[in-house]
């Protein structure tokens, strides 16, 4: 027997102790949290809605200092956290070790956890992507702006989807897949509240109960509600479009070809209004009904495209994408524009601040949401089972969308069929202008209200997942304590957000919000990769030395050294 006085190593942190109210409005919830990111997010949209002149040149000039100043800070993290994921799952010692106990079993059978992570995050960017992306980069990408291509021609399509993929791919899932590991290993295997907080107590340990706590969650929760922000304006934006494509009215569009306010604030009363009463029921039969109405709509969609459209020329741009994707991925992943005071340089800045700048930016705001997600469905995997179900299968899924449903309209446009129609359409209804195009008017027209509708399934279910999220961080973990009070604040607040912003300046003012909210976020999520490291590193000594690493076996110990945790 050994004193534990004599040990190398010190057992794991088991208790994060985090004070929430037991009484009240607030029951349940911790009131240093959600008040003050009440306040914050409050005063966002009252500046938004109150002083839109002052908003709008403070926006101005935050995209043109503030974001340029910290597009490399956002490019460096990514590529570092996709780094840390790699190495986690392919080192054997750490990818061994299991999100839970050491025996434990996961919750989810592979297919259905798959179906989950297909789920989070893919929904409304893919539909508004899927064509816009590959489109935009078959336009303008860097290699036209340096004029070594012709824009719109067909040796710009192989580019066009290295840049696609590039943004849809490892970066986007390793930063989500870190976040929910750095939560779930300590949630799941020490049976820490499931909060961000609690994936830097490794470094910071019990300090994480008091103010340095409050802090990250706050943080979190206004990231959250950002990058919500900009998945609902996507989404209102090509509602809108869809809801005028298919006879609806031109009511719904300015006179500048956009969303009109009336549309957008019709928009948001049915689709938020939708998405907090399924808040208000839970995670029940309701909500489940609409996931796999999500998933039978979307793979439909997609077999359309893969039949009707240009099927055999997705298929070669997914195998020549993925191919060109990865032997460009570490010249990409770290390659940094510098305007050197012409124009060329100028735009290749820009188009980075446009793309990969906001892309990082939006992932990272995202990823306490997403994170939590994948964290809570992913429990009893092991770190190489998780890193690789997450990164890879959601990435691959993402890129088949990409090639089978932007090559066609691609196709459609080479070939002289389109004649511009899809391409110079606004990216909100760009899909619905490649089906149009595809199809007969009928067809089109079903398909197209199809679309409204899955839209509409995943407005719905991404909102009320965030609005159960944010009130599950506020609620230091737990989400019984949610009170219908605070997820129609929270619905609210999300609508008035997209809204305000959206008649302010349209995304691209949700875009510059969300890019300089998420930046307090990006230093937490380095905290996390840091955190997560030091984690499992201190795991694996304790494992050689016979000190317990869950939070079962610490309760079992007795100060003899095992090898059996």
């Amino acid at each position: 027997m050994t004193d534990k006085a004599d040990l190398p190593i010190d057992p794991p942190i088991t208790d994060l102790p985090i004070d929430t109210h037991d009484a009240g409005f607030y029951d349940g919830f911790s009131r240093e949290v959600t008040i003050p990111a009440k306040i914050i997010v409050s005063v966002i949209i009252m500046w938004a809605i109150f002083f839109p002149v002052s908003a709008g040149e403070t926006l101005k000039v935050a995209n043109s200092t503030i974001i340029a100043t910290f597009s490399s800070w956002y490019i460096y993290l990514v590529a570092l956290l996709v780094v840390v994921c790699g190495a986690l799952a392919l080192i054997p010692q750490s990818g061994r070790l299991r999100i839970g106990a050491p025996d434990e079993k996961p919750e989810f059978s592979r297919f259905s956890w798959f179906a989950m992570l297909f789920g989070a995050g893919i929904g409304i960017g893919m539909l508004t992507y899927s064509t816009g992306e590959p489109l935009a980069h078959f336009s303008n990408n860097p290699d036209i702006i340096r004029g070594t291509l012709e824009a719109r021609s067909a040796e710009a399509v192989r580019p066009a989807y290295i840049y696609t993929f590039l943004h849809w791919g490892l970066a986007a899932w390793g930063t989500y897949a870190l976040v929910g590991l750095a939560i779930g290993y300590v949630a799941y295997r020490r049976d820490l509240p499931l909060t961000i907080r609690s994936s830097l107590a490794p470094i910071f340990g019990q300090s994480m109960s008091g103010i340095s706590g409050h802090v990250v969650d706050i943080v979190a929760v206004v990231a959250t509600i950002l990058g919500v922000s900009v998945t609902m304006g996507l989404g209102v934006e090509q509602f809108v479009a869809g809801l005028h494509r298919v006879g609806m009215g031109d009511w719904l569009l300015a006179d500048s070809g956009t969303a009109s306010t009336a549309a957008i604030v019709v928009s948001l009363l049915v689709l938020v209004g939708a998405s907090t009463l399924s808040a208000l029921s839970g995670v029940g039969r309701g909500i489940k009904w609409l996931s796999n109405l999500n998933m039978g709509l979307s793979f439909a969609l997609l077999v359309l495209f893969l039949v009707a459209g240009s099927g055999l020329l997705g298929l070669t741009l997914l195998a020549t994408g993925i191919w060109d994707y990865l032997v460009t991925l570490p010249t990409n992943s770290l390659l940094i524009f510098e305007d050197m005071g012409d124009d060329v340089s100028a735009a290749l800045v820009q188009w980075q601040l446009d793309w990969s700048v906001f892309y990082w930016a939006w992932w990272i705001a995202f990823a306490p949401f997403v994170g939590m997600f994948i964290a809570r469905i992913s429990r009893g995997r092991t770190i190489r089972e998780y890193i690789f179900g997450v990164v890879i299968v959601p990435s691959l899924m993402c890129f088949a969308w990409m090639a089978i449903v932007g090559g066609t309209a691609i196709d459609l446009e080479l070939s002289g069929v389109a004649g511009g129609a899809i391409a110079d359409a606004g990216i909100s209804d760009q899909l619905f202008a490649t089906l149009s195009i595809l199809l007969s008017p009928g067809l089109a027209l079903i398909v197209s209200a199809l679309v409204v509708v899955l839209l509409m399934t995943y407005l719905v279910t991404s909102v009320d997942s965030a609005i159960l999220i944010i009130n599950t961080i506020n609620g230091a973990g737990e989400d019984e304590g949610s009170r219908r009070y605070h997820i129609l604040f929270w619905g609210a607040a999300l609508a008035f957000m997209v809204g305000s912003m959206l008649i302010l300046g349209g995304i691209d003012a949700i875009r510059i919000t969300m890019i300089i909210g998420a930046l307090p976020f990006s230093f937490v999520v380095l905290l996390m990769a840091v955190a997560i490291i030091k984690a499992v590193v201190f795991d694996l000594i304790r494992k050689k030395h016979g000190v317990p690493t869950t939070a079962q076996a610490c309760q079992e110990w007795n100060g003899e050294v095992s090898t059996a945790d």
